[in-house]
């Protein structure tokens, strides 16, 4: 009896902790809904001069980074200064119906326009489209610059549900190179009090937003 009782209090609090992200996803959602463009590019313009100048990105080789969503700090500038300087980029390829997602190699900033269009309206090579994968190299990764929509001060990070990161952060850690340092990109307006956490979240190593930074 006492373990039944110990599964229906863990379903109860499962389903509360499931509850207290979905509260404030719509939240963040209206955030993000409220702010104008030229809002979001301002602050977009102000981080990319950040992560220029973060020791992190001047001593990373393979650095991997999201294309932006409108609602996402705008990630296009970041992207042609990494090839500018001369690193390797790599970005996201998720796989629908599930939480698998590879980090595969970018040619080149012009190539970005030329690549299919996902349900979420984000460029991203085709299945079939054969790609280093950066984690079946040797040098893994050494920086990845991660999206999300709300985080707390103390590194945790609520994503939009699906998993993709958390999943990824885990194989990255059974990697010979081990994880990579991790910085969230944030609007001023996506950091929260409190972030609710499951025991599959992983936390984020540094996150940059206007007025200052949290690691």
């Amino acid at each position: 009896m006492e373990s039944c009782g110990a599964g229906a209090e863990l379903q109860g609090s499962m389903a509360a902790l499931h509850t207290a992200k979905r509260a404030l996803r719509a939240e963040l959602k209206q955030r993000l809904k409220a702010l104008s463009e030229a809002e979001k590019l301002r602050q977009s313009r102000m981080l990319r001069a950040r992560v220029m100048g973060h020791s992190q990105f001047l001593a990373s080789q393979r650095i991997a980074v999201f294309l932006s969503m409108p609602d996402e700090v705008q990630t296009d500038e970041i992207i042609k200064d990494i090839f500018q300087q001369g690193k390797e980029c790599f970005i996201p390829r998720y796989k629908p119906g599930g939480n698998h997602m590879d980090m595969v190699k970018l040619a080149s900033y012009e190539e970005i326009a030329c690549l299919p269009l996902t349900p979420w309206n984000i460029h991203q090579p085709a299945e079939n489209d054969v790609r280093e994968e950066a984690l079946s190299a040797p040098e893994g990764l050494d920086l990845i610059l991660m999206p999300g929509l709300g985080f707390d001060k103390t590194g945790n990070r609520l994503g939009r549900g699906k998993g993709y990161y958390d999943t990824y952060l885990s194989r990255c850690m059974l990697h010979p190179r081990g994880k990579p340092y991790t910085i969230a990109l944030a609007f001023k307006e996506q950091l929260c009090d409190m972030v609710p956490v499951s025991k599959g979240d992983v936390k984020v190593d540094e996150i940059l937003f206007e007025n200052g930074d949290c690691d």
